[in-house]
């Protein structure tokens, strides 16, 4: 067994290499780049129109951000807690650790960076995929990064095979990154932090070479996720609903309390993300610092592990939305990209940082270190062992949640190569494989979802750099409508029957 492990991990970091290091992170900061600006810089120039008209819209009465249609749609707020259901887990507490004790403090700072971008290329995904999603045999919404690759670059001459064949691999990618990134790095993490808070001191027999205590807890979770998995979209996205906002206050106000404690850190802390997010060399011990080619990949890839922006994920659970406006929907990724990495990812950066396991002076981990669980140890430092169980079952949640909003993604992956009917077929497969994150180690479950990530980028980006000028055409026609005021015809759909139909709802007030 571990023979065929140490082999998928020698391939896995060929592939990984390429993708991420050669190629990947390139697209990536340079779509977000070329995004902020063809949009200019929305994310910034129209902060308190996207804030107002995101978060801002779900504390009025009968806003229709909360507000369901039909019970073949979702809501706007819906989709959000079900994408950051999905976007929220261990990225935001293991993956932001781990980012920190390879890439150094300054992983923090390219963090930042990247998700800035990400807020505008999460923004056009979405756009695009309102604007170029169509309706399935149920009458569901059915979007994403395949339909703006067959629909988008395979209309213009000449590139409808090239079109068709990335929308292809971008959907198989899916499938495969819902069983890595959605699936065996999630559920491996719930089970490290399971075990180690609650069963510790516990000598379990072994099944296979592997702990009776793992295979236990996989087999709780592949049964609790079938119940909620096999029920589709309306029931994640209910689940979603009611644990994503609650799981997220406690865990920020947890860390809230460590930043007060630790107030007196404060400054060193974000002096030692700046200073080593350029490269500065520590040395202490006679173990050098981090170079800043590894502080920027693992900044940007933890990153994107966490906010997924750039994957081309979430747009198909947002484009299941019952919105009418494209732009709208696109200013609900800005705030998920926002919530995901400035708000929780910062606050999960603070406790490591102030937690006294990294030296704040080199940038170096402070003796032997577990990213997989350092975080629950800096809570059980402040909280006692309170704590430590706090941050099991805040993984627990936030993981879980992610396993539920990726089954969809990788459902919608299914459903556009194989057909409604088979989807029924991959949850049942999901929810079996659930069980092989619980058994497999940390580091390969880790590095097959960074594999897999990357390998889902590379098309979606392509497809959200061939829709510049869509996404140009819509934001400008939305801020002329809506911000400046000018009566001009809404631009929704690629599809005219759509464009109609939608376009007289907006017309109506119906958005």
């Amino acid at each position: 067994m571990n023979d065929v492990l140490n082999k998928i991990a020698e391939v896995n970091d060929v592939i990984n290499t390429f993708v991420w290091v050669k190629i990947g992170l390139f697209i990536l900061i340079g779509t977000g780049i070329i995004m902020t600006i063809v949009t200019k810089c929305f994310q910034v120039t129209h902060l308190k129109h996207w804030w107002v008209n995101t978060i801002g819209s779900v504390f009025k009465k009968n806003s229709a951000a909360t507000k369901k249609t039909d019970k073949k749609t979702i809501s706007q707020f819906q989709a959000l807690c079900t994408a950051l259901a999905a976007t929220i887990g261990t990225g935001n507490i293991a993956g932001v650790a781990a980012a920190i004790c390879i890439g150094g403090p300054g992983a923090v700072f390219w963090m930042w960076v990247a998700a800035f971008l990400g807020m505008m290329t999460n923004y056009s995904e979405n756009v695009l995929g309102i604007y170029y999603r169509r309706k399935n045999k149920k009458g569901e919404w059915s979007g994403g990064a395949m339909y703006y690759l067959a629909d988008g670059l395979g209309a213009k001459k000449g590139f409808k095979g090239l079109g068709r064949v990335l929308a292809v691999l971008f959907a198989i990618f899916a499938i495969l990154a819902s069983f890595g990134i959605g699936n065996m790095g999630q559920v491996n993490k719930i089970t490290l932090n399971l075990e180690s808070a609650f069963f510790a001191n516990v000598d379990a027999p072994t099944v296979l070479g592997v702990s009776a205590i793992r295979v236990a807890i996989g087999l709780v979770l592949v049964i609790i996720g079938s119940l909620i998995i096999i029920g589709g979209l309306q029931r994640i996205a209910n689940v979603a609903e009611r644990v994503v906002p609650f799981m997220s206050v406690a865990y920020i106000i947890g860390a809230i309390i460590i930043f007060c404690i630790h107030i007196n850190t404060v400054g060193a802390m974000f002096t030692a993300i700046f200073k080593f997010a350029f490269g500065i060399k520590a040395v202490a011990g006679g173990a050098a610092g981090v170079a800043i080619s590894q502080v920027i990949t693992q900044g940007c890839k933890r990153g994107v592990f966490s906010n997924e922006a750039g994957l081309g994920s979430s747009v198909m659970v947002h484009s299941s939305s019952n919105v009418k406006e494209p732009v709208k929907q696109g200013m609900w990724g800005i705030f998920e990209v926002f919530f995901d990495t400035f708000i929780v990812c910062t606050m999960t950066a603070i406790v490591v940082l102030s937690s006294g396991h990294i030296d704040l002076e080199t940038g170096l981990t402070v003796g032997t270190v577990d990213d997989a669980t350092l975080v629950a140890t800096s809570f059980k430092e402040v909280f006692g062992p309170a704590g430590q169980g706090f941050i099991a079952l805040a993984m627990l949640l936030f993981a879980f949640t992610t396993v539920l909003g990726w089954s969809q993604y990788g459902g919608k992956a299914v459903e556009y190569l194989c057909g409604e009917k088979a989807v029924k077929v991959y949850h049942v497969i999901f929810c079996a494989m659930i069980i092989s994150g619980a058994i497999m180690t940390s580091s390969i479950a880790w590095d097959i979802s960074d594999t897999f990530n990357g390998l889902m980028m590379i098309p979606n980006l392509i497809g959200v750099l061939v829709g510049i000028p869509v996404v140009y055409k819509i934001t400008n026609n939305y801020v002329r409508r809506k911000i400046k005021g000018e009566k001009i015809e809404p631009v929704v759909s690629y599809d005219p029957e759509i464009q109609k139909e939608q376009a007289a709802a907006i017309e109506r007030g119906e958005e």
